[in-house]
């Protein structure tokens, strides 16, 4: 018997084609609120990138595969709450399914390398370095695509003036001006002035100073040690991809002092802040913006902090992008960190140190004095609780720190829980009793009381431990992060405890006194003094607590709606962008190390085509005025196109090519014909190209405020030409909240070069900040250029320029004299004559101030 089967009819579906069966519907229903002439909720159908990442809403809105977790899907179906659209047009069940199977079969069509309908900013596409023999012959074709050509060279003293202006910020010497001119670049090249030149250019572009800029503006201690990394990076020619890595997570490579390139920008300080938890999440979200800024502007030539609201409007940078930046440093707070490192004379005065404690554990408890915090030491106790009772009416203390033998720099109160006694306050607790063991060291975190005005119920804090363990000393402090992070302020209290005794609990539950204040007695005191004496030469040899960032856990990383701290979406993990294959392939739970080196290796890797142009772009402007890229903080949509994009990307590749050495690249461009032609106008060439942007010429151009000044000083010879070190001031000391004052901005004490001048936000020197130096509360990747009435009585009147006027009137025999020194130069009969007649009656100081006053002297021609 032969048995028949039906079987049914399988039918399988095409796949899904986006063009013609998805396109259409979303132009048709959703393309008048979600595209170019209106934008709800940062939600674009036209633009692949903002359609994947789902606008403002902090969801994306397209997950290749996944319809359940798309916001697209879930909102057309009906399924996201209180969000149905379209709102005035359904869509048909079938097109509702037809969404769907388009999703799950991975959103076929979807351009995720560009966005839909328009190209990427020219700058995101890979860098394609033309066939070329020269940076000659690339600016000579375009220059005769437009009909123009090449001036002739400049004058050997010209050029002389030039390039040492350009690689050191310091005028020629007189043997400078005889040398033959390759033979100087290389001995410019090799100068330690040539570190402190370009570091400034650098410390620009990221906004550093040395104060916080919130209303408290308070001093960065020790902030100057970054500025010194950056003189000995550019001096040795450290391959710039490595500078990078080394400023992203210098923590991790030996090289502290590199970090503080995270924490350059202006932060508000935690007393500023205030209390309430939005306030404080806020601020902390500010902080990060300001890191994300920073490497955005510098590293990357891009306005990330757009997207911190919402996609950004110009550019493929999505909110996710800008919070994902976020999350990879999201272990970075602003303050300070004694950088890693000891000598071996720190080690042996350690020992030292811990052979006198020795001898004083016979004499029963002592107390160290560390300047920023005490020390309270006693014979080893097994203990569960630490008691500290205070013989003061009122204390102020912001950390309570318990350590023991076993473990002596792990600090045994972190993670146990804390409590306290007072009777009674002036006014309400400033701050809960826990915050004593929580590592933050400021007087805004920590712990007030005040007693009976009898002076009966004197308070005191207690510790309970983890787990039992051995105790043997106890530091106390009132305001450390003050001490030990800024200066130069009349109210910095260091101590507000006095005298207290110690008590330990023992496992059994019984206390005993471990330490109390103790009677003098000649030999216990003659090894204290010998303790204070170890203690002061121990913290200036041990490296110092500097502001260069500190680091804490990451937390997790949301999206923040309209990016308000209190409104968070969708969980995001550490990543670049996007568009340039930012993935880092990062777990939840990588560390700040972990995360910070691997957004350095995407960052520097060849698939990134930002880095190297942005790079080169940069130092073309500060060699010509004006970059090839004439935004140079911006390669986006709405920035500059460059004027000549061969010669960029032949840059860049050179630049990748020669190992990241920024001398090279500049021994590459001062060589060429280009860089050495003369500043001579034309005026056929001034008709087709105003700007000098084809090189048609050198573009002439007013020199910066450190090149005026410190001229001035190298020319009277006064100039400290000393290296590195802390800065020099020019302010005085201050309350809290008020402003800074200028002291002396004048005086020989202040006759270093103006990049060691301490650099203050919002506040002005009095003098040169007319000559457009960046006030360092936005980035400035391009120094303006004004011309001001200031300037021409800063510098005929000025304090400095009136010294030093009269100290080069000192060096000089004549006339010819000043020209020479000045201008480098003999003067003509008329200038001579002139001058003469100037010295006659004014002296040769008057002279001097008035030849640097001249635009021969403040320009580069």
């Amino acid at each position: 018997m032969t048995m028949l089967f039906s079987l049914p009819f399988i039918f399988i579906a095409a796949p899904v084609d986006f063009a013609k069966e998805i396109q259409p519907l979303l132009e048709s229903k959703c393309l008048h609120c979600h595209g170019p002439k209106k934008e709800k909720s940062g939600f674009r159908v036209d633009d692949a990138a903002r359609m994947l990442a789902g606008g403002d809403l902090g969801k994306p809105g397209v997950v290749p595969g996944k319809p359940a977790d798309s916001v697209l899907f879930r909102a057309i179906s009906g399924k996201e709450k209180d969000l149905e659209m379209p709102p005035d047009d359904d869509l048909t069940p079938a097109e509702i399914a037809l969404f769907e199977r388009w999703i799950s079969e991975g959103a076929p069509g979807l351009d995720r390398g560009k966005s839909a309908g328009k190209p990427l900013p020219w700058s995101f596409h890979p860098v394609r370095a033309p066939k070329a023999e020269s940076i000659d012959s690339l600016v000579r074709a375009a220059l005769a695509a437009k009909g123009l050509s090449p001036s002739p060279r400049a004058d050997a003293a010209t050029l002389a003036r030039r390039v040492s202006i350009l690689l050191t910020g310091l005028p020629p010497t007189a043997e400078d001006l005889r040398a033959p001119f390759e033979q100087l670049m290389d001995r410019l090249l090799a100068s330690p002035h040539f570190g402190e030149r370009w570091a400034q250019h650098w410390l620009d572009v990221i906004r550093w100073a040395e104060t916080d800029g919130s209303e408290g503006n308070f001093f960065r201690k020790n902030a100057w040690i970054y500025r010194d990394y950056l003189i000995d990076a550019f001096n040795q020619d450290k391959p710039y991809d490595r500078f990078l890595v080394e400023q992203l997570a210098g923590d991790t490579m030996g090289v502290d002092a590199a970090t503080g390139y995270l924490v350059a920008g202006p932060h508000v300080a935690a007393a500023t802040v205030g209390r309430e938890p939005s306030a404080i999440k806020q601020a902390r979200y500010d902080r990060l913006d300001e890191v994300v800024q920073t490497v955005g502007v510098s590293a990357l030539g891009m306005t990330i902090g757009c997207a911190r609201c919402h996609n950004h409007k110009f550019d493929p940078i999505l909110a996710t992008d800008y919070y994902g930046m976020a999350a990879v440093f999201q272990d970075v707070e602003f303050g300070i960190r004694a950088p890693a490192g000891g000598s071996d004379e720190v080690r042996e005065l350690a020992g030292q140190l811990e052979g006198l404690r020795g001898k004083l554990a016979a004499f029963g408890s002592w107390e160290e004095d560390w300047g920023d915090h005490k020390e309270t030491h006693f014979a080893p106790v097994e203990a569960r609780s630490v008691r500290v009772r205070f013989g003061t009416d009122k204390v102020s203390l912001d950390e309570v720190e318990i350590y023991g033998p076993k473990a002596p720099g792990f600090n045994l109160a972190r993670g146990g829980a804390a409590s306290s006694f007072e009777r009674k306050h002036d006014g309400p607790e400033r701050q809960p009793v826990s915050y004593l063991i929580d590592g933050r060291q400021e007087i805004f975190w920590g712990w007030t009381a005040v007693a009976e005005k009898d002076g009966s119920g004197q308070p005191w804090v207690k510790i309970d431990l983890r787990a039992p363990a051995a105790v043997s000393s106890v530091a106390l402090s009132t305001n450390r992060y003050a001490v030990l992070g800024t200066d130069y302020l009349t109210q910095k209290t260091a101590y507000g405890f006095g005298r207290h005794t110690v008590e330990a609990q023992r496992p059994d539950g019984s206390w005993v006194v471990v330490a109390e204040p103790a009677v003098s007695r000649p030999e216990r005191d003659r090894l204290l003094s010998r303790v204070a004496e170890l203690v002061g030469v121990y913290k200036m040899r041990v490296p110092q607590s500097s502001f260069i960032g500190r680091f804490v856990e990451p937390e997790e990383t949301h999206v923040l709606r309209r990016g308000n701290p209190m409104d968070p979406g969708d969980r995001v993990q550490p990543r670049g962008l996007l568009a340039l294959g930012g993935d880092l392939g990062l777990s939840a739970d990588a560390t700040g190390p972990q995360r910070r080196l691997a957004f350095a290796r995407w960052l520097t890797g060849r698939q990134n085509p930002l880095v190297a142009r942005v790079q080169v772009n940069r130092i073309w402007m500060h060699l010509f005025g004006t970059g090839i890229v004439a935004t140079p903080g911006d390669f986006g949509s709405v920035g500059a196109e460059p004027t000549n994009r061969a010669l960029l990307d032949w840059l860049a590749t050179s630049f990748v090519e020669n190992g990241w050495s920024t001398k090279k690249l500049l021994r590459q461009i001062l060589m060429s014909r280009t860089f050495q032609q003369s500043s001579a106008p034309s005026k056929k060439a001034l008709a087709a190209d105003a700007g000098s942007q084809l090189l048609w010429r050198f573009p002439p151009r007013r020199v910066e405020a450190e090149v005026i000044r410190d001229s001035m000083l190298s020319m009277a010879g006064t100039l400290d030409a000393r290296v590195g070190g802390p800065s020099f001031r020019i302010f005085g000391v201050k309350k809290s909240y008020e402003q800074w004052n200028l002291v002396d901005n004048a005086g020989p004490a202040t006759w270093r070069r103006m990049l060691y001048q301490e650099r203050m936000r919002r506040v002005d020197d009095r003098m040169f900040s007319v000559f457009d130096v960046p006030d360092c509360g936005q980035t400035a990747p391009r120094r303006t250029s004004s011309t001001t009435p200031l300037q021409a009585l800063s510098l005929m009147n000025g304090p400095l320029v009136v010294t030093q006027s009269q100290k080069l009137a000192q060096r000089i025999k004549d006339v010819d004299g000043a020209f020479q020194m000045v201008l480098g130069r003999k003067p003509a009969p008329d200038e001579r004559r002139a001058a003469a007649a100037m010295a006659r009656t004014d002296g040769l100081a008057a002279v001097a101030r008035v030849l640097f006053n001249t635009n021969e002297f403040l320009f580069l021609n």
